[in-house]
């Protein structure tokens, strides 16, 4: 497809009138940054926040996909493979996916970007992921080009602020490849898609939850024990990424409140189980921690 042209000045609003009275100039600012903001947050706009909302709602789709729902009905995915081998109503369940606000995406692997083109382009969500990440995707995927920009990439380190501060997102480390090929002519050509990277997402007045993506333990994991994650989900399969053993090393450095196993099982390469993981964290004096999760299950996360 086209190269579409960098996109950085459109995320700027324009330069107020200075030159104009003072008090017509409040006037003006008065009235221009609400709509402004408005405009930005047109699809995504929190109602306050009351008492007795749900709470925070997370459902396994199976592999690494997950469905965030928030207190005040925002949805999110991450790394949405829905259509995945172990999600026998997988069709069904991407089909019934008509409200997606983020779709997060920790890298360029197909078992990760997964159905995000097909959803963006129904619901209009947009993209949550690394700047080079989110390029690539338009440039070779077809991902909308209009459906990411400086307000929901960035790079590790960096946290993304949504519907007013209900939800912020940081983008960590992981340990890992980041790359996608494409029918050219005929034939498959790679593409690299910027480094692989985790999520650490805080819910206002509830959970964070930290979205290991794809990768190796990593002594910086010990990093985030200040963020105070609520809920972590480490990857277990092994061969690709961590397995059983060193996943429970990570739990022991990110010190989550509790932590579930995923990606693992797809594949007959990924031979990781739970009971592996479940034995690993109970050899280390963590087997509290653990959370047993099948997919379709819907966590409450306070």
């Amino acid at each position: 497809m086209p190269r579409r042209e960098p996109f950085i000045a459109d995320s700027f609003p324009e330069e107020a009138p200075l030159k104009r009275h003072l008090a017509r100039v409040f006037t003006v600012l008065l009235f221009c940054i609400p709509a402004l903001a408005a405009a930005q947050n047109a699809s995504s706009s929190v109602p306050p926040q009351v008492a007795g909302n749900p709470k925070t709602q997370l459902t396994w789709y199976g592999h690494a996909a997950f469905k965030l729902v928030t207190p005040s009905g925002k949805v999110l995915l991450i790394d949405p493979w829905i259509t995945n081998p172990l999600n026998v109503t997988g069709k069904q369940d991407l089909a019934d996916l008509k409200k997606v606000d983020l779709i997060l995406i920790s890298h360029g692997h197909s078992d990760h970007v997964g159905d995000a083109v097909e959803i963006a382009k129904r619901t209009k969500a947009r993209l949550v992921t690394s700047f080079d990440q989110a390029l690539t995707y338009a440039q070779h995927l077809g991902f909308p080009a209009d459906q990411f920009g400086l307000d929901s990439v960035g790079n590790v380190g960096g946290t993304l602020t949504f519907f007013d501060g209900e939800v912020k997102i940081t983008l960590v480390n992981a340990v890992h490849g980041s790359s996608f090929t494409v029918k050219e002519k005929g034939a498959d050509v790679p593409y690299a898609a910027g480094n692989p990277i985790g999520f650490v997402i805080a819910i206002k007045n509830g959970p964070t939850i930290y979205h290991t993506g794809d990768t190796d333990v990593f002594t910086d994991m010990q990093l985030l024990k200040s963020m105070k994650i609520t809920l972590m989900l480490a990857c277990i399969g092994d061969h690709f990424t961590m397995g059983p053993e060193r996943a429970a090393d990570a739990v022991a450095l990110a010190q989550p409140g509790k932590v579930a196993p995923m990606h693992y099982g797809t594949f007959p390469v990924l031979t990781g189980t739970p009971a592996q993981f479940a034995a690993a964290l109970k050899a280390k004096e963590l087997l509290s921690r653990y959370q047993s999760l099948q997919i379709h299950e819907t966590l409450d996360l306070d």
